[in-house]
């Protein structure tokens, strides 16, 4: 049965030109009902003596967004894009594209069928397909390369990422942008071009001359492919981008390369990392919806900031509000680690200003936003505070005091702690409900993640208030309740263990990097080891004179003989002065050796296979736990943590996706060869087991009154990890 056709498109005359409007909202996906609009109407202008041209444009802030990915494998209602597109592009009147707003993907490929293009100054094109693990498959990609080249379109289409309309009439994207109104300057840019009674109106299928250029250029093709090995490892689609635009460069009939890009763009479609990718995508935006939180509770007005702490992540929380546009005051009482962190917040977007990413006048404006202080008084008026120091919890609590005395009452309160209890940390104000953590990732101006951990008290509005500050400013923010190591750190702490066995068991710090950055992570674990530094953990034990774990007995021997990691040039590696590429320490080998053979274990060769499988899956039955206490509300926020936190490759949907792919009985499987190991650590979760036992798979966190175990700590326990 046929479904109701989504979407619509609203058809109007002014004098001599037919304007049809594309009204989906909220963003004008190329729905069904919008296909067949744009079908009837492109014919109803054509069939009317008294049109000359028509302008395509879009209802509200969007041209057309794109695809409705909701449609994606289900046959079409109505007609389908191409056969809509086709209608457009061979339209008998001029179609010139009116680019109100954004114009992504389908919206994009929508415009490249109109004869002309204009935006206004506020208009956003790209073709971001590949991070959904697809490719333009509406002409994209024959098209675009005859327009503005097959290496700028191979660059724009590999980074997926939208271009303003300034940078479009600059590449070639758009013929104009409009200053005024943009249906009065689209009309009047139309008649000028209905006056010059041309024969035929330009298509961008028959614009050859860029493709022919490139044809025999092989660095256009090999630049591509350098480039996304180097931005993409790992994905499938942008491989079958640049096949695409070969067949555009090579092909004479431009029907034959788009049928090389249907058949490509379906290998992209069955292949499983669309389906991860495309997970990834709604998971986001799952995860920025709190599901006890009203949809229509108030926002508190956060108008100013203030940031504790002028250090690496003060700094770089301090840049994130001022480039939401977030006024923001930095207290140091240090007046020289408060100048050393200005100066590092100055340089950092000079090297944005160097590397072309924002203009000099940009930078002004937002180190304009940022100002330096050494008194707590002057935060009296931030609407928000942002602790930022390091992880103690009396220092914590002094500094919670401090802000609780001097803002004003509504003001929320918030800590940048990776394990710290934010119960104990609130207990110290007077206002529990407007205390909160966030624990931003390091570098805090780069990272895009934020776990957002809410207190026992923490009131809806200050929950809310925060996930939308996360929101503007582009992060992706993640609940988690508070509980020790929140989510990211309580999961990584599983599959450190487990690298740090395997190397006790007879495998080597490249051995286990390589497997784990084959399957597709950005950092092996050693590498992330070194990098944090291996002091962290030996000083902390010696301090409080705790015996060294097993797990650590090894990086607390490399300690011991001052190799620390990259500050010293040598920890599980070797390191080049001034480099961060790691090296082989053959040295260390002696040390792994004696540390196994002191604790009775018997060195081993291991598979790549089970590195991989031994740290994925720890961090899996580490994530059903998780998922069973309720700390994290869906399992599709434990993903989103691990690819934005973590380098967990996106092309594999992060650990969970990853776990219901592979399949849990089959995980279950895995986990019992492994307990021979060690028995308690792969005991499966009770919930992973339930799943397994009844071929589930990994959703929703369950309903309070059906938790295999209610949310349940040791107070005593919550330390930073």
């Amino acid at each position: 049965m046929t479904n109701e056709l989504k979407g619509k498109v609203n058809y109007s005359v002014n004098g001599n030109i037919a304007i049809l409007e594309v009204d989906n909202p909220p963003v004008n996906p190329l729905s069904s009902g919008v296909r067949a609009g744009l079908s009837e109407y492109i014919a109803k202008a054509n069939n009317d003596e008294s049109i000359e041209g028509i302008i395509l444009t879009g209802a509200g802030r969007s041209f057309i967004a794109g695809a409705d990915i909701s449609e994606f494998g289900q046959k079409p209602d109505g007609p389908d894009l191409h056969t809509a597109l086709k209608e457009i592009e061979f339209s008998k009147k001029p179609v010139l594209a009116a680019i109100n707003g954004t114009a992504l993907g389908g919206g994009l490929e929508t415009a490249l069928v109109c004869n002309y293009r204009m935006g206004t100054n506020k208009a956003i094109v790209g073709l971001p397909e590949v991070n959904l693990g697809l490719l333009p498959g509406a002409g994209g990609t024959q098209r675009l390369p005859r327009l503005i080249g097959p290496s700028q379109a191979l660059k724009m289409m590999i980074a997926g990422t939208p271009m303003s309309a300034k940078k479009a009439l600059q590449q070639g994207v758009i013929d104009a942008i409009s200053e005024n109104s943009l249906i009065d300057d689209a009309i009047a840019f139309l008649h000028e071009k209905i006056g010059l009674n041309l024969i035929e109106h330009p298509k961008v299928r028959d614009k050859n001359e860029k493709v022919l250029e490139a044809r025999g250029d092989d660095n256009v093709l090999s630049e591509a492919k350098a480039l996304a090995a180097k931005t993409r490892r790992g994905q499938f689609a942008p491989g079958q981008i640049i096949a695409c635009v070969e067949a555009a460069i090579n092909e004479d009939d431009f029907d034959v390369g788009m049928k090389k890009e249907s058949e490509y763009f379906l290998e992209c479609l069955v292949n499983p990392q669309r389906e991860a990718m495309i997970h990834i995508f709604f998971g986001e935006r799952a995860a920025s919806k709190i599901s006890d939180i009203p949809k229509e509770t108030p926002l508190l007005p956060i108008n100013s900031a203030g940031i504790v702490g002028s250090g690496t992540m003060g700094g770089g929380i301090a840049m994130n509000f001022a480039n939401a546009g977030i006024p923001v005051l930095v207290l140091d009482q240090d007046e020289k680690n408060l100048e050393r962190g200005m100066g590092v917040i100055e340089k950092n977007y000079q090297m944005m200003v160097d590397r072309g990413r924002m203009t000099q006048e940009q930078k002004d404006m937002v180190l304009g936003l940022i100002t330096p202080t050494l008194s707590y008084e002057d935060l009296s008026d931030v609407d928000i505070a942002v602790e930022a120091v390091y992880e103690n919890l009396e220092l914590k609590q002094e500094i919670f005091k401090s802000l609780d005395a001097v803002t004003k009452d509504h003001a929320i309160l918030a800590s940048n702690t990776s394990g710290l209890d934010i119960d104990a940390i609130a207990s110290s104000t007077k206002r529990p409900g407007k205390v909160v953590g966030t624990h931003f990732f390091s570098p805090a101006n780069v990272m895009r993640l934020l776990e957002v951990v809410r207190g026992k008290d923490s009131s809806d509005e200050t929950m809310a208030t925060v996930m939308s500050i996360g929101k503007r400013m582009g992060k992706a923010a993640v609940v988690s309740l508070n509980a020790p190591g929140f989510i990211g750190n309580r999961m990584l702490a599983g599959y450190t263990y487990q690298a740090n066995m395997l190397l006790l068991e007879g495998a080597l710090p490249n051995q286990v990097d390589s497997a784990l950055e084959s399957f597709g992570m950005s950092m092996g674990p050693f590498r992330m080891m070194d990098l944090v530094g291996l002091d962290l953990g030996w000083r902390a034990r010696k301090l409080a004179n705790i015996e060294t774990p097993l797990a650590n007995k090894i990086s607390d021997a490399l300690c011991e003989q001052d190799r620390f990691g990259q500050k010293t040039s040598k920890g599980f590696y070797n390191y080049s002065e001034g480099s961060r590429a790691p090296n082989p320490a053959p040295e260390n080998e002696a040390i792994y050796k004696e540390i196994s053979s002191q604790n009775n274990i018997e060195r081993r060769e291991i598979s790549d296979q089970e590195i991989i499988d031994r740290c994925i899956l720890a961090l899996v039955n580490e994530g059903a736990r998780i998922l069973e206490e309720g700390v994290a509300q869906r399992s599709g926020d434990m993903d989103i943590v691990y690819i934005n936190g973590y380098g967990f490759p996106i092309w594999r949907g992060g650990p969970m996706f990853y776990a219901n792919q592979l399949g849990l009985s089959e995980v279950i499987n895995k986990m019992s060869a492994f307990s021979k190991l060690d028995e308690n650590f792969w005991k499966p979760a009770p919930l992973l087991q339930k799943l397994a036992d009844n071929s589930g798979a990994f959703g929703e966190a369950p309903a309070p009154e059906e938790r295999a175990q209610l949310l349940s700590f040791n107070k005593a326990n919550m330390g930073g990890v």
